[in-house]
């Protein structure tokens, strides 16, 4: 156990220095500076500026003292909000973004499963087949095209729902329901085609010839079973609506991390960008970790080390 922690954890680390340098380089990259729009600034204050931040330095210095301030735990002073640490910023955004996301996981993985096992038992007939269908056209639409649409319908036209903003609970409706979608579809086709293999196993049949009542085959074989591919989906799953939560936050005008992304993205606000980066990345990774975890509860037979019983 601690191996496999500790091995994970070596991982973690490997994959945050590659991408904070892809970053870091990517954006080194970009022809010119923070402060190139700022033209009403003279050339002695920009320099200034420059100086300040360390861009004058060469960039192997630059970035060598990027990564001593990441170790620390610095991500740095933003370039365009005098005075405000990146760090800070994201702390007093990352709440809606992260209650919306965490509202999209968990109706994600229920509805899904749900959809997906009443599909996989009533196999062929009416349920099954609208099911699946709305399946397809959930994972065909992009979520900011479901965005525009329910916003239109619920808001605009029903006028259920607040166009824009995050200010009472019922803000949280059409958002989650943009995010979750997708994925809900997505999960019901992975549980129903795992649920109809498992119900076909032989093991399965063999339950049933001891006597055993549906509730308990259920339960413990084929629940059990046939949410395996649903638990790996888990690490994807949260990456896209994490990723996808910077679209929906726009379009919902949703004061969240996703939109000082996309701000420091407009205003070419360095550290900004590198530390927003380095967040997101840190929660995908802790995601997959604890993926990796749930295989196990869900399956004792998978073994920490990586090993698989038959």
């Amino acid at each position: 156990m601690v191996r496999y922690i500790a091995s994970k954890f070596l991982y973690m680390l490997l994959s945050l220095f590659i991408l904070a340098s892809a970053t870091f380089f990517l954006m080194k990259a970009i022809p010119g500076n923070p402060f190139m729009s700022e033209k009403n600034v003279q050339p002695q204050i920009k320099e200034r500026l420059m100086e300040q931040y360390g861009l004058n330095k060469p960039i192997a210095e630059q970035y060598l003292q990027y990564l001593g301030n990441l170790v620390k735990g610095d991500l740095g002073i933003s370039m365009k909000y005098q005075n405000q640490e990146v760090s800070q910023r994201i702390a007093d955004t990352f709440s809606p973004s992260l209650q919306i996301g965490i509202f999209a996981i968990v109706i994600s993985i229920v509805v899904g499963i749900v959809l997906g096992l009443i599909a996989a038992l009533y196999h062929r007939k009416l349920i099954d087949n609208v099911a699946m269908i709305i399946a397809v056209l959930g994972i065909a639409v992009p979520s900011f095209v479901l965005a525009t649409l329910i916003q239109y319908i619920f808001a605009l036209k029903l006028g259920w729902f607040d166009v824009m903003g995050f200010n009472e609970p019922s803000d949280f409706v059409l958002p989650v329901i943009a995010l979750a979608v997708q994925p809900i579809a997505f999960i019901a086709r992975l549980t129903r085609s795992s649920m109809l293999e498992v119900l076909n196993a032989d093991y399965i049949k063999t339950a049933k010839a001891k006597g055993l009542n549906g509730f308990t085959i259920m339960t413990r074989h084929v629940v059990r079973n046939g949410i395996l591919p649903v638990v790996t989906y888990v690490g994807p799953m949260t990456a896209n609506i994490v990723t996808g939560s910077v679209v929906i936050e726009q379009i919902f005008g949703i004061g969240g991390i996703g939109r000082v992304f996309v701000d420091s993205i407009t205003n070419r606000d360095y550290t900004m960008i590198m530390g927003v980066t380095i967040f997101y990345g840190v929660l995908l990774m802790l995601a997959r970790f604890v993926t990796d975890i749930l295989y196990v509860l869900v399956d004792p037979r998978i073994k920490l080390s990586g090993r698989k019983g038959s």
